[in-house]
């Protein structure tokens, strides 16, 4: 990914900040999950989603053991190696360890360069958090959208 789709990206995330949490949601300023965050993005800087998504509940994929998120991330993202982490990114993470990976952020850079994280999170809404070592380590996967426009 190059700077200025990076930019692009973490531009867009930025909208969404303060927009609250909403399950199954993705409307900037109204409400959004961490899915329906990068679904937004997505709509902003590559154009029409690419699927449908179907109704789901927020324990989805734990009673399968299925690692849905992760599957469907690599269908429609372009999945990068997670050592060395890029701003503008998608990255997954398994919350649990022993439990699928459901969390998705946006990667980015803070005003004083720490690495930030841009997701919605149930009862704060979409926030910008520092990447700290506790996020990090369940980071399981990146992932670069892929070049679009609308």
């Amino acid at each position: 990914m190059n700077d200025l789709d990076a930019k692009m990206v973490v531009q867009a995330a930025r909208g969404w900040l303060g927009t609250p949490y909403v399950h199954q949601c993705s409307t900037r300023g109204q409400g959004t999950d961490c899915l329906g965050l990068l679904r937004g993005v997505w709509r902003e800087i590559v154009g029409k989603e690419p699927v449908e998504i179907p109704a789901y509940t927020a324990d989805w994929s734990e009673c399968s053991n299925l690692e849905r998120l992760w599957q469907a991330a690599r269908e429609h993202l372009i999945e990068i190696p997670v050592e060395q982490l890029h701003p503008g990114c998608v990255v997954l993470f398994r919350m649990q360890r022993n439990f699928v990976a459901k969390h998705l952020a946006i990667l980015a850079t803070g005003p004083s360069g720490i690495p930030t994280i841009i997701h919605a999170y149930s009862g704060k809404g979409v926030v910008e958090t520092p990447l700290t070592m506790s996020w990090k380590r369940r980071i399981v996967a990146q992932f670069q959208y892929p070049t679009g426009g609308n």
